[in-house]
């Protein structure tokens, strides 16, 4: 067994043995370097359950971390120095690989739910179909078990690791607000809310879910130089965004069910195809009710945010 094919620690990765902690005082890069240190601690907490298999949870939470790198390092990279961008292009490298996984656990777990509501005589043709899912998602995390036994891997953690350490005191450090700097992500949710027509395409939901994410992490990093009044606006911002995410996350997983239920029809099983269009259409029915809720759900988003970036 090579080195890059066992689980990393922080102590391999010279981290401190205490996490990086961040006081409200504190300038706007030790907050970054802070998240980036608790971050990089929660992937590796969860690579060995990645690695196993043996709770999807992990592999859920795993990639959480990564993401909330990714829009910390897109947000605020250039504070902690120019190997910022190169390490949020090498963590979305590992994120692909890690969402192939985490799209079939999302799927399957809910395909089980779904069959075992329906009648007997038909679950048998509803367990085959869940099967041809299970052997896609092991064809997946195998790729996912090579990406995290690689060199390229080992290297991104250490590159990351890099990032949450202090610069040398002689290097120019850029000043940040980091709670003013909310009204970018929300200028640009509340803009492409605005764009969206009556009836918006499947896609157009998806993208405004990833911008709605953005604002979520950027209050997630500015929640900890807040003082005491901000941070609960901030904190209801933060409540707000995460039921934005749940209402348009639901939406996206019904689209594609439904387009996955699609593709089974044409397989040419009648007993999976029957069972394949009940699932169809349950998932179109929960695509409508996450179109019919959305709206008010932005318009709670929209508000919190308008209170923490204004200050009133």
């Amino acid at each position: 067994m090579t080195t890059e094919s066992l689980p990393h620690t922080p102590a391999e990765l010279g981290l401190p043995d205490v996490p990086v902690e961040a006081r409200p005082a504190d300038p706007a890069v030790h907050h970054v370097r802070a998240k980036l240190d608790r971050e990089i601690r929660a992937l590796l907490a969860h690579e060995p359950g990645t690695r196993s298999g043996a709770d999807p949870e992990d592999l859920h939470q795993m990639r959480v971390a990564l993401r909330r790198m990714r829009s910390v390092l897109k947000l605020s990279g250039e504070l902690v120095g120019d190997g910022a961008e190169p390490v949020r292009a090498e963590l979305g490298w590992l994120g692909q690989s890690l969402g192939e996984v985490r799209d079939h656990d999302v799927l399957i777990e809910h395909l089980r739910e779904v069959i075992a509501d329906f009648e007997v005589r038909d679950q048998p043709a509803g367990r085959q179909l869940v099967s041809r899912f299970v052997s896609e998602r092991a064809t997946a995390k195998g790729r996912l078990t090579r990406a995290l036994s690689s060199a390229r891997y080992s290297t991104l953690l250490r590159e990351v690791s890099l990032l949450t350490r202090a610069a040398p005191s002689t290097v120019d450090v850029p000043q940040r607000d980091l709670i003013a700097g909310l009204a970018k992500p929300h200028r640009k949710l509340a803009k492409a809310v605005r764009a969206l027509p009556a009836d918006p395409p499947d896609d157009d939901l998806h993208a405004l879910r990833i911008h709605g994410k953005k604002l979520r992490y950027a209050a997630e990093l500015a929640q900890t130089s807040a003082k005491k009044k901000q941070a609960k606006r901030i904190k209801a911002l933060l409540t707000a965004t995460k039921d934005f995410q749940t209402v348009l996350g639901d939406h996206q997983d019904a689209v594609l069910a439904a387009e996955r239920m699609r593709t089974v029809l044409d397989t040419g099983d009648s007993a999976i195809g029957f069972v394949a269009g009940r699932i169809a259409e349950r998932e179109l029915t929960r695509r409508a009710e996450a179109r019919a809720t959305w709206r008010a759900s932005w318009e709670a988003v929209d508000a919190a945010a308008q209170a923490v970036v204004s200050g009133n």
